[in-house]
Parts: structure tokens; C-alpha cells; sequence
């Protein structure tokens, strides 16, 4: 049967691959939703420091991406492949560090520095961790289909992860959360503070944690790495910096980057800000849930969609799929009622959907047109995906940096009940004026210029079938 094909991949292989992609996603989408209103509300750590925490944490992810490709680029062949040892190596100390990330301290006066620490070690090794399970792909099977669906399994498998993480976190700390905290405690100014939180976040991070050490035992299982035929051609041609020089010279590439650097910031504060209006600016606490959810599901439900719509009206049609969250956002700082959150938050998972998929999807064609006009040999993709990561990381925690940093300066205080008008007034600019002008200006950038040029891209196409 179809066994017999030259480097056909199993299902159960295909699975187990895309089991490995899941515990940094499960994670992510933690953090994403709920570090922010933890480090404030329950560590009760100043915004301004929050805001290091968290530039710093994603600082230290960036920076650990080109060194990552460089040391697992200069790393030796084990019994177990090349790359497998540093998945397999990361998943302790990862799984470790996330449940560290959720603890309290019993110290208070230096808690900043705690989590800044942990977060910075934690982005690092899940920037070890993702760099060589992204690589594997390559070394997974020869045919170019095959290794298409392989990361077909993978996207589909990162985005329930996300799904998962989100909400199993959610559910488990949505008791610390309740509107009935602050009934108790009326007195403005008085900070609340509630006991089962402290139990809640280091079950729900322990639960998180379990998975590094379950899906990467699958992943080992599963999967077999192909010793690489063109293993000295693949990375020590060009050091990352070479590489990375030659990448940026290349104008749909900087394009591309410069455009998603404004689309995937905006996403990320968000993402980020969500949570945090609805659980101050607005009497929609009980519902944070509930939002977070529907934002996911309707980003997963809609990732099929879009990929038809990519194929159907071509990629930069796409790209205004982002635009739907911009009227709901802007509506829902203006009328912040629940049937409108339900609302943004529906469409914003659709935007979303767009925003992760569409760089993705035009990342192979500009690695095409690269190919094309410089004859260099295979080794480059890696540069091209490891330094978008880079630059999405880095755009990610300028823009959630400074956003926090704003709501230091309008006074937001940790843990309390009742916030000043003036975060108020802060939490609906972060919401809808920033993301707006952001996602506004990469679109432009994205619109300028011709598309890149695929010749004999059918052909191909064709052939690979």
C-alpha cells in the first residue's frame, strides 16, 4: 500500500510529533492569559515591576533563539539524533521552572525579582525546547507533502493545546477570582486578599507542568529522527548572524517581518488586556472564563476557514481578516456590557486565527523567492523561521513593557477592589486605541509593494502530488 512510498509517515508518527508541540502551547496560553493578572492581583508585585517580569521573561526568549540554532546547530549525533537529546534534556527543568513561575514566595520584598528570574529561565528553555521539535521537521521524512502534513498535525495539535491550557488553568483558578471577594471587603483602597488563590495557581501550574514530561516521553516514543544527509551542509555554512544578515537584506522578508512585528504586537497586549479589563474596568468579572474560552474556540473553529480562504482569495486578501477585531474592540471600551465582550471576543478569535496562520503560510514563499535569487544550499529556512520568532518576541515585549509600564504610571494599584478612573480610562486605550493604530500600520506595510514571486510554484506543486 502507501507504506511502501519513499518516506511515508504513519499516522501514529504524525501524532506523536504533534503531541510534542502541545506543553509549550498549554503553557503559553497560560501565561499569556493569566501571568499578568496573577503577578498584580495575587503576588501583588507593583505594575512597573510587572512590567520587567514580563519584558524581561520574553527578552530572554528572544535572545535564547539564535543561540539555541547556533550551539544545537555545532551539537553532536547521539544514539538518539541530534536533536531529540535537547527535547529531552529541557523537560525537567521546564517543567520545574512552570510550576516555580505560579508559586508564592515567602518572602514578599523581593518577589519582583523571583519571577523575573524564573520567567526569563522559563522562556529560555522553552525557546531550547522549540527550536530543535520545530527543526525535527525537517528531519523527519524527505517528501515535502509528507513533511507539510506533519506540520499540518502540529499546528492542529498547538492550537487545542492552547485551547486546553487556557482553559484547564482557568477553570481551576476561577474560584480565586470571584466577585464575592470584594463584597467583603468595601472599604476603597482596602486590599483584598484571598487565601485560596494562593492553593489554586500552584495546582493549576502543577497540572500545566505534568505535560512537558508526558508529551515529550510521546514524542521520544513515536518518533524517529532520520539521520540528515546534508548534515554538514545544513548548519555550518553560515553562521547565524551570516545568515541573518542575508535574510534581512531581503525586502518581502523584511516586509513580512516589519508588518507582523505591529500585527502580533497588538495581538499579544490584547490577548493580555483582555482579561485584565474585564476583571477591573467593567462588572464582567464573572465572565472572564467564559471570554477566554469563546476567544479560542473561535480560534481554533475558524483556522480551517481561513486556511480555505487562503487558498480560495490568495494570502494579502487574508491579511484584512485581521481587521475584524478593530470596530469590537473600540466598541467594547465604549460599551463594556457582556453580550458585547461575547462578541469581541468571538471575533478577535477569528482575527487571531488569521494573525498566526497567514506568517506561517507566507514564510515558505518568501524562503522560495530567497532560494530563487541566491543559489545558497538548504540550512537557510532555519534562519528565516528562528529570526521571525526572534523578532515577534522581541516586538511582543516592547509593546507589553510599555503597555504595563502606562498602567503604573495611572496609578494601578495590586489587589485592589476598586481601581482609580484613570486605569479605567488607561485599561480602554490599551484595548482599543493601541491595538487599533498597530494593527492598522502593519497592514499597510504588508499592503506595499508586489507580492513575492513564486515562479513554477504550480509546477511544483504538482509535482510534490
Amino acid at each position: 500500500g502507501s507504506c511502501s512510498v519513499a518516506g511515508h509517515l504513519s499516522f501514529f508518527t504524525k501524532v506523536c510529533y504533534g503531541i510534542g508541540g502541545v506543553p509549550n502551547q498549554v503553557a503559553s496560553s497560560a501565561i499569556a492569559f493569566y501571568l499578568q493578572l496573577f503577578l498584580l492581583d495575587v503576588a501583588q508585585i507593583p505594575a512597573a515591576q510587572v512590567s520587567l517580569v514580563l519584558f524581561g521573561g520574553k527578552v530572554s526568549g528572544a535572545a535564547a533563539d539564535p543561540l539555541a540554532g547556533f550551539l544545537i546547530n555545532r551539537s553532536r549525533r547521539t544514539g538518539s539524533g541530534r536533536l531529540m537529546p535537547w527535547v529531552l534534556g529541557c523537560t525537567p527543568f521546564l517543567t520545574l521552572a512552570y510550576f516555580f513561575l505560579w508559586f508564592l514566595p515567602p518572602f514578599t520584598s523581593l518577589r519582583g525579582l523571583w519571577y523575573t528570574t524564573l520567567y526569563c529561565l522559563f522562556q529560555a528553555l522553552a525557546t531550547f525546547f522549540q527550536v530543535p521539535y520545530t527543526a525535527l521537521t525537517m528531519l523527519l521524512t524527505p517528501s515535502p507533502r509528507e513533511r507539510d502534513s506533519a506540520t499540518a498535525y502540529r499546528m492542529t495539535m498547538e492550537m487545542a493545546g492552547t485551547l486546553m491550557g487556557a482553559a484547564v488553568h482557568g477553570l481551576i483558578v476561577s474560584g480565586a477570582h470571584g466577585s464575592h471577594r470584594c463584597e467583603e471587603a468595601m472599604l476603597p483602597g482596602q486590599v483584598a486578599v484571598f487565601p485560596n488563590a494562593t492553593r489554586l495557581y500552584p495546582i493549576a501550574a502543577a497540572v500545566v507542568a505534568v505535560t512537558y514530561p508526558v508529551c515529550s516521553s510521546l514524542l521520544c516514543l513515536g518518533v524517529k529522527e532520520r539521520p540528515d544527509p546534508s548534515a554538514p551542509a545544513s548548519g555550518q555554512g553560515l553562521s547565524f548572524l551570516a545568515g541573518l544578515g542575508l535574510t534581512v537584506r531581503h525586502p518581502p522578508y523584511l516586509k513580512l517581518v516589519i508588518s507582523f512585528l505591529f500585527i502580533s504586537a497588538a495581538v499579544q497586549v490584547e490577548q493580555s488586556y483582555l482579561v485584565l479589563f474585564c476583571t477591573h474596568a467593567s462588572r464582567l468579572h464573572d465572565h472572564v472564563q467564559s471570554l477566554v474560552l469563546t476567544i479560542l474556540i473561535s480560534a481554533v473553529l475558524s483556522t480551517p476557514m481561513w486556511e480555505w480562504v487562503l487558498q480560495r482569495f490568495g494570502k494579502r486578501m487574508s491579511a484584512f481578516g485581521i481587521c475584524g477585531m478593530v470596530p469590537f474592540a473600540i466598541l467594547l471600551a465604549a460599551v463594556p456590557t457582556a453580550p458585547v465582550a461575547y462578541v469581541v471576543a468571538f471575533v478577535s478569535g477569528i482575527s487571531i486565527a488569521v494573525s498566526l496562520l497567514l506568517p506561517w503560510s507566507m514564510l515558505p514563499d518568501v524562503v522560495d523567492d530567497f532560494q530563487l535569487q541566491h543559489q545558497h544550499g538548504p540550512g537557510l529556512e532555519t534562519i528565516f523561521y528562528s529570526s521571525y520568532v526572534f523578532f515577534t518576541k522581541l516586538s511582543g515585549a516592547g509593546a507589553l513593557g510599555i503597555s504595563t509600564l502606562s498602567l503604573d504610571f495611572a496609578g494601578y494599584e495590586s489587589g485592589a477592589c476598586k481601581q482609580a478612573e484613570q486605569v479605567v480610562v488607561t485599561l480602554k486605550v490599551l484595548i482599543g486605541a493601541v491595538p487599533t493604530c498597530m494593527i492598522l500600520t502593519g497592514l499597510c506595510i504588508l499592503m506595499v509593494g508586489p507580492a513575492p514571486k513564486v515562479p513554477a510554484q504550480d509546477s511544483s506543486r504538482s509535482l510534490r502530488r
